[in-house]
């Protein structure tokens, strides 16, 4: 065999052993990956995502995807001759719109499930109505009324406890019911906090249109690779944090503090981020950790 073949084969059993540490570490345990923004757009991003869901249950951990869908909700929004609204970055979802959120979210999760079949792994795509998986009470905007947006008040996770003992892969769509059993769609981000806060995941992962955590949001050159839970509570408080990143970073704080062990704010637009980061020394995004968790387990 030529030396340069040989030399790419042996390249590839590193990488494979440079995994087996967090193989080791994750086997059996719950994480939950965030699924939105760009990569939920572009079909050759969408396969590389479900590729790296599909490879992380084949070597034993228990993934759920929680999906958004908002760029395609608005596009449908626009079809049918309404004009998409926010308020403060919130959707205004009045009953129209909430019946095209709800269709537009059906439609999304039904093909991440085929998608994750067409991978020989079966999946069951499921909405925060099914089993009274996410209980809603109405959302307001700094005291504004924006529709049939809701907080989750209470998770029941017993549906995917259920999936998971079954050996199914749990795609869940953002939708829950409040005590009269009204509709109400909630933010994705919020929903894969909650979900993994309830299932006291090992892991929650937000895919998104950025690299990650930035110590100067100017300078990207200042991405922060680890950060203790406290340094983030210090960014916030420094003002160094804003934008859509803000409620971001208090959900991924919000979930260490309720018993999820780290949360990784991963760029969606690189092909395979979710195998870079879990699986590799240096990882690719930001990862947020408790207080007694330390990134480099092998070290």
């Amino acid at each position: 065999m030529e030396e340069k073949a040989m030399q790419e084969i042996l390249g590839k059993a590193e990488v494979l052993i440079e995994a087996l540490p967090y193989i080791q570490r994750f086997n059996r345990k719950i994480i939950v990956v965030k699924y939105g923004g760009s990569a939920m757009i572009d079909e050759e991003l969408k396969r590389q995502v479900i590729q790296d869901v599909t490879l992380l249950k084949l070597v034993g951990f228990k993934p759920i995807i929680v999906h958004g869908g908002g760029k395609e909700i608005s596009k449908w929004v626009g079809k049918v001759g309404m004009e998409p609204v926010f308020v403060n970055g919130l959707r205004k979802t009045d009953e129209a719109t909430m019946e095209i959120a709800e269709m537009v979210l059906g439609k999304v999760n039904k093909s991440l499930v085929q998608m994750v079949e067409q991978l020989g792994v079966n999946a069951i795509g499921i909405s925060g109505k099914d089993g009274g998986l996410l209980k809603v009470e109405k959302k307001y905007s700094n005291g504004e009324d924006i529709g049939f947006v809701g907080e989750i008040k209470e998770v029941n996770p017993k549906i995917l406890y259920d999936l998971l003992e079954k050996d199914f892969l749990p795609i869940v769509c953002p939708i829950g019911l409040d005590d009269n059993f009204a509709t109400y769609n909630i933010n994705a981000d919020d929903a894969a906090c909650a979900i993994a806060r309830a299932m006291q995941a090992e892991k929650l992962a937000f895919l998104t249109d950025i690299e990650g955590v930035y110590k100067d949001p100017d300078d990207k050159t200042s991405l922060i690779s680890e950060l203790p839970i406290e340094e983030a509570r210090e960014l916030i408080l420094g003002g160094n944090i804003g934008g859509g990143m803000l409620p971001k970073l208090n959900n991924c704080i919000d979930a260490i503090e309720n018993g999820v062990s780290r949360v990784h704010i991963l760029d969606g637009r690189i092909a395979h981020c979710l195998l870079l980061e879990i699986f590799t020394n240096k990882g690719i995004g930001t990862a947020i950790l408790g207080e007694k968790e330390s990134k480099y387990y092998h070290e």
